[in-house]
């Protein structure tokens, strides 16, 4: 069984089960007690946890991450570790990986593509405007949701990886989709992040990825290399402006790519209003996104650049430009050579796109032709009538209906408030009315006449002085029972112009969400051990007391989880002597041993019974009480004492007492104790009563 199944991390974290594991950590289900939600916990693996520098960057990016709030992104709510689980808290996304879908439907058509890519693009786009490049874009870091809509995960995690990792230990399906400059260990940029999102589109438009080999190795030399197949070599159905578009974003060049996601996006929405759209591809790349150009511009455009993809292509217009390169050769022009063969391409080009037009008009003429329009039969007077009828039978039960629903809300409000009011089941009691306390000092409040006068919140006001109740519910003059609870809001004064950060140090954890909360700021939790703060305790906040804060900033509350625990596993102790076994306690740390005694067969001070079982781990500063054996209970004594006197009866009492004393006592004192004492206390009363 995994060893963190059932545990509670952060006496938060409940983990139910794993629902995946990847290269760096395991993903697991777990219950959040605090808020009763499920998420997902991803886990670092044993290998990555020993590591101190690794951990350092897992929770420096995971807290970045955190200040991504995006509806294609999976949402960070936490990154924490406890003992030596190092962890981040995420939201838990119902669905399929786009590679599991991938895998389910084969080749997906050019509207799902556009549809998955456009999501992905937009979460890059954010991601890349806060400066977090994702640098693992893959069909498996994406998760398709049942209403067709997709979220990013594992943002961040790539970058501590990829500074640990190196190209041989990653998986290999990563590995089909790294950009160049990442396979050869150069710099990474958000350029790199749309190379991986155009392989992603290349492969869901074709069935697989541009690049495949026996091994990772061999696939990054083949990105590097480049040269990947058209598209449409492999399905002819993709269109040209899609097809242009995915060999832009995996340009070998980053120069060559789109300059942002923003642009990569602009390109995409165009090609979505317009599906026989062609972009032209510059040689130096644009600030501003390519638009639609006309036949003359395309011709410039092409003669300027071509692209990586298209040197290695071998389609038939590459072919025709072959041929009149080799005719302007023949005559030894390299210039006539070169325009020869740009404009050969360019004619089979619009030779191509000329005859897929004339076939889409053909067939569009023969459905036109084919068409028969289908006359709807004539409807009688009385069918007429009785349909007039049906939607006056419709229409009253629709008021009916709304009429009914109506009336049911409004009895339902009209019990609701007697209920708050006390009308109801409280006719016996007491009641009171409730004291008009607005505008008065919460302090000031004596005379409540029995209610239960308590603060719901605290609200920033210009017209109510501070520590002044703002309102109260329920409302001045309303008939109550006794005991019924009043919630007041307390006015905080004037809002600030400028927040100044108080020091909640020592302060409970929820006033100090409550404070940040009102504040308008975005309070976060990590977790440490103290042992001087207690824990649920404020340890300090980041930023720090004293700090100007801007609306809607995020203040980080670092809260104590109370000292650390040491433990031991507590040992087999049954049968040993008890000096033995407290000393074999005490070797392994435990600082408190005592002992009771209980009455056995067992020898005297053997251990019979201990607190934990063997195995258990057990906190080394709690007391540990062993029982052991009072020794056989002796039976000497119960038998001779009855027969001795009824058999040999002294002779002479003075003379026969002092014989029996000092044989029957000492050697009963020194056996069993509690019987000494048991026989002693019946003499006592004996000489008593005399």
């Amino acid at each position: 069984m995994d060893q963190y199944i059932g545990r509670l991390l952060d006496n938060r974290y409940e983990i139910l089960e794993i629902i995946g594991t990847g290269g760096m950590a395991v993903v697991y289900k777990a219950r959040c007690h605090r808020l009763n939600r499920l998420v997902a916990i991803k886990i670092l693996k044993d290998e990555y946890s020993r590591d101190d520098e690794f951990r350092r960057r897992f929770h420096h990016e995971g807290e970045a991450v955190a200040m991504l709030s995006h509806p294609n992104i999976v949402q960070v709510y936490d990154v924490s570790s406890t003992g030596n689980a190092d962890f981040i808290v995420m939201e838990l996304i119902d669905g399929i990986t786009l590679k599991q879908y991938m895998e389910k439907k084969g080749t997906l058509n050019w509207k799902e593509t556009l549809h998955f890519a456009m999501q992905i693009a937009k979460a890059l786009e954010h991601a890349h405007g806060r400066g977090i490049v994702h640098r693992d874009i893959k069909p498996h870091n994406v998760m398709v949701l049942k209403n067709g809509s997709v979220k990013v995960t594992d943002f961040g995690i790539a970058r501590v990886m990829s500074k640990s990792n190196t190209l041989t230990k990653e998986a290999l399906g990563s590995v089909h989709y790294i950009s160049p400059e990442q396979a050869k260990g150069g710099w990474v940029d958000n350029r790199s992040d749309l190379y991986s999102l155009s392989v992603v589109m290349y492969e869901m438009m074709t069935g697989r990825p541009p690049y495949d080999g026996e091994s990772p190795v061999a696939v990054a030399i083949q990105h590097i290399n480049g040269g990947a197949a058209m598209p449409s070599t492999l399905n002819p159905n993709i269109p040209g402006g899609l097809e242009q578009i995915i060999m832009k974003g995996m340009a070998l060049d980053t120069k060559d790519r789109y300059p942002s996601a923003t642009e990569m996006l602009y390109d995409m929405d165009e090609f979505r209003k317009d599906p026989t759209i062609l972009f032209g591809v510059p040689q130096i790349p644009n600030t501003e996104p390519t638009r639609k150009l006309n036949p003359d511009e395309v011709l410039q455009a092409a003669r300027k650049a071509r692209t990586t993809a298209e040197k290695v292509a071998g389609t038939a217009a590459g072919a025709a430009g072959a041929a009149a390169a080799a005719q302007a050769r023949a005559a030894g022009d390299q210039k006539r050579q070169q325009q020869a063969a740009e404009a050969a391409r360019i004619r089979a080009e619009a030779a191509k796109s000329a005859a897929a037009t004339a076939q889409r008009n053909a067939a569009s003429q023969k459905r036109m032709q084919t068409y028969e329009p289908v006359n709807p039969p004539r409807r009688t007077r009385e069918q007429i009538r009785e349909e007039i009828r049906e939607e006056e039978r419709n229409r009253m039960a629709t008021i009916a209906v709304v009429t009914c629903c109506a009336v049911a809300i409004i009895a339902i409000i009209i019990f609701l408030v007697l209920l708050v009011n006390g009308v109801l089941f409280n006719r016996g009691e007491a009641t009171v009315t409730v004291p008009n306390l607005l505008g008065e000092y919460y302090d000031n409040i004596r005379d409540t006449q029995g209610l239960d006068i308590t603060i719901g919140d605290y609200k920033h006001s210009d017209t109510v002085a501070k520590d002044k109740v703002i309102s109260q519910t329920p409302s001045y003059g309303a008939e109550v029972v006794q005991g019924t609870k009043v919630t007041v809001i307390i006015s905080l004064g004037p809002e600030p112009e400028i927040k100044i950060l108080d020091n909640l140090s020592l302060m409970p954890l929820e006033d100090a969400k409550a404070y940040l909360d009102r504040l308008g700021m975005n309070p976060l939790v990590k977790y440490e051990f103290s042992e001087t703060v207690e824990k649920g305790s404020v340890i300090r906040t980041d930023p720090a007391a004293t700090t100007e804060l801007k609306d809607g900033q995020t203040v980080w509350l670092v809260c104590s989880s109370g000292p650390v625990i040491e433990t031991a596993v507590m040992p087999n102790l049954i049968g040993l002597n008890y000096a033995t076994a407290k000393s074999q306690l005490e070797s392994l740390g435990f600082k408190d041993v005592n002992y009771v005694r209980k009455e056995s067969e067992e020898d005297k001070d053997d251990v019979i019974e201990q607190p934990y079982p063997k195995g258990t781990e057990v906190d080394v500063t709690e007391e540990i009480i062993l029982t052991i054996s009072k020794g056989p209970r002796p039976t000497e004594a119960p038998t001779e004492r009855p027969t001795e006197k009824p058999t040999e009866p002294p002779e002479d009492p003075s003379t026969e007492a002092p014989t029996e004393a000092p044989t029957e006592a000492p050697t009963a004192a020194p056996t069993e104790p509690p019987t000494t004492a048991a026989t002693e206390a019946p003499a006592a009363e004996s000489a008593e009563g005399a």
